[in-house]
């Protein structure tokens, strides 16, 4: 369901492509989630403040209004006729410019063709990839409103990644990237992340003390690593926590 989640998320990302300003660091692109809904969203997409949403608990795509919204199920529904609907709402919407499904980066799966068609293979799985992202963000706002630290926190939908960014000081050059990622070469689960930089390199983590959860890395990724099966926000903040402290002290 990774994938059909991955790849379902590309039509928002193509929206923003699409109907947005287009902004150098690809932020145009990039999606927020709510934990109320389960959903991930756009940013609004023209002035009436409408967007797209893929629905987590449902496997919809939806589009929301000021006043209405309508929605097309995902399962055993094709990749083109989803083009055809975002097509028909977003131009009952008034927007002007043309959907376009183009992406400027590759995913690691096959081209996608028109006779795609998505399918709900397990519904369980759903919900637990739906329970990860709530751990993600609720830990992600706690850590940051804690320490008083200020950050977007945005799904990049390339790599598909929970992400907040922030400058620890500005004279130091210090700065944090953290967040979850979905199972890749690295790691073969969901898990949070945190990296460390000066300037655009790096920094060491050698010399840090153990966890109590996770793993110091320091080869091609120079971080800390906590798979996220079996573990609570608790732990989640506990893990941010003590990288923070390695990191400033």
């Amino acid at each position: 369901m990774t994938t059909q989640m991955h790849l379902a998320a590309q039509y928002l990302a193509a929206a923003g492509i699409s109907f947005l300003e287009k902004k150098e660091d690809d932020s145009h692109t990039n999606l927020g989630f709510s934990v109320n809904d389960g959903n991930l969203s756009t940013h609004p997409l023209n002035d009436n403040g409408d967007t797209l949403s893929l629905n987590y608990h449902r496997f919809t795509l939806e589009w929301n209004s000021k006043n209405s919204k309508s929605s097309l199920r995902l399962d055993n529904t094709t990749h083109a006729e989803i083009l055809k609907w975002i097509k028909t709402t977003a131009e009952e919407a008034n927007i002007k410019k043309p959907y376009r499904y183009s992406l400027h980066y590759d995913l690691p799966y096959e081209a996608i063709t028109n006779d795609f068609e998505f399918k709900l293979t397990d519904s369980n799985t759903l919900k637990q990839l739906t329970s990860f992202r709530i751990l993600a963000q609720n830990t992600l706002e706690t850590f940051l409103k804690d320490h008083k630290l200020e950050s977007d926190i945005r799904i990049w939908p390339h790599h598909f990644d929970t992400g907040a960014f922030v400058v620890l000081n500005g004279e130091s050059g210090l700065s944090i990237g953290l967040g979850m990622a979905i199972p890749d070469s690295m790691i073969k689960d969901y898990y949070l992340y945190i990296t460390g930089y000066h300037g655009h390199d790096g920094v060491d983590t050698s010399g840090f003390n153990s966890l109590t959860h996770g793993k110091w890395y320091n080869e091609s990724f120079k971080g800390a690593i906590l798979p996220i099966s079996g573990i609570d926000q608790a732990n989640g903040v506990l893990f941010f926590n003590e990288a923070l402290s390695a990191y400033i002290n």
